[in-house]
């Protein structure tokens, strides 16, 4: 199950993990944000310890929505271990595409990455 971020675990949360995060901003009332839902645990499978899944409820976490200036949701960032963004989708994506992102954050090359560079 994806780590639930909010404005007062934020902070220490991500200084204190040394591996890349994926954090998915929804909304409860948003369609597509379940879409996303449903593949946050096809992530964690794939990636394990490698990678923390995260999301974050705008609605009860305005302070982080504000920090990362959320319009429009879903919204994913992924996040290296230099605490720097790597990578971000606006709107439902696909599992692959998810993939990528993080694959990025932690500095991973994919499949195709590998052999096209």
């Amino acid at each position: 199950m994806a780590l639930e971020l909010t404005d007062k675990n934020y902070v220490t949360t991500v200084e204190n993990t040394d591996v890349a995060l994926f954090i998915d901003f929804y909304s409860p009332h948003c369609g597509p944000c379940h879409e996303v839902m449903a593949l946050l645990d096809i992530l964690e499978t794939y990636f394990g310890e490698r990678a923390c899944i995260c999301t974050v409820d705008i609605t009860r976490n305005p302070k982080l929505a504000q920090k990362y200036d959320i319009k429009s949701v879903p919204f994913c960032v992924s996040i290296g271990e230099d605490k720097m963004v790597k990578d971000y989708e606006l709107g439902a994506a696909s599992v692959e595409r998810y993939i990528s992102m993080i694959e990025k954050a932690i500095g991973e090359k994919g499949f195709f990455r590998r052999l096209f560079g």
